[in-house]
């Protein structure tokens, strides 16, 4: 049967070889998918920058549609849309002036409790670990559904096992 190349972009298999590879990578469908899926991420303020460059569709204005779609090299946002969307840049660049607080319940919040924690453990040697209690930090989901390497380890430790190579 032969290797298969599946292009997450495109949704779509073909056979694995260096002739099929490089058409389709230079292939209009997958540099459009391509675009489409790196668009979904760009800041809101590159968005609005693009956007009042354009100019507005006509046939979309009118219509509500456009042939062209995504592919269209007007502007498909109103007036509202485009107000909205310099909101969202506004609102996105204000808590950076403000220097940004760490919020409270965040994982140097409970950093910080918990070398307070040890510092105190280490300077009281009377205490015991059984005082010490493992707590995760507020916000974080069920212990259950953590990977095994955010759960808290075994009292007593993690086995030595006998005969270990890593490797």
């Amino acid at each position: 049967m032969g290797k298969r190349y599946f292009c997450d972009y495109c949704d779509r298999s073909f056979q694995d070889n260096l002739h099929n590879r490089k058409k389709h990578l230079n292939g209009v469908q997958h540099l459009r998918a391509k675009k489409a899926w790196y668009d979904l991420f760009r800041d809101a303020a590159a968005v609005l920058l693009e956007e009042q460059s354009k100019k507005p569709c006509r046939k979309f204005l009118q219509t509500g549609q456009c042939d062209f779609g995504f592919n269209c090299r007007f502007s498909h946002m109103t007036e509202e849309d485009l107000e909205k969307l310099n909101a969202q840049v506004q609102e996105e660049r204000r808590p950076k002036e403000e220097g940004a607080e760490v919020p409270a319940g965040t994982v140097e919040d409970w950093l910080e409790k918990r070398a307070k924690r040890l510092s105190f453990a280490q300077s009281n040697s009377s205490l015991t670990e059984k005082t010490l209690v493992f707590q995760y930090p507020p916000g974080w989901p069920p212990i259950q559904d953590l990977p095994p390497s955010l759960q808290a380890p075994p009292p007593g430790g993690w086995p030595v096992l006998p005969n270990l190579q890593w490797g």
